[in-house]
């Protein structure tokens, strides 16, 4: 599911809610999970997971076209770990399989 999907989801299910609105609460959710992140923040949704930032150092890697060693500089990465509710709906007998 796409964002777009998503916002046409909930504007289906609150037909009093504009579509432009649910668009905009949306966007304000998923702009202060990236706030939060940036700052080094973790974000919980409870039921859905956690959001968080891991550091990965320098290191060597290799260009697999040439074999070449390259420098890969170290960085931040966003990092999802799913929630307990999540994993047990997911894993139901039932769940079709992807």
């Amino acid at each position: 599911m796409i964002k777009s999907e998503l916002v046409a989801k909930i504007a289906e299910m609150n037909p009093h809610l504009y579509q432009r609105d649910v668009e905009n609460i949306i966007n304000s959710i998923l702009d202060g999970i990236v706030d939060a992140l940036a700052k080094g923040d973790r974000v919980e949704l409870r039921g859905f997971g956690a959001f968080s930032v891991k550091a990965r150092p320098a290191r060597v890697g290799r260009n697999p076209r040439t074999g070449e060693h390259v420098s890969v500089e170290g960085k931040v990465v966003p990092f999802f770990k799913t929630g307990k509710e999540m994993r047990v709906r997911l894993n139901r007998d039932e769940a079709v399989p992807a």
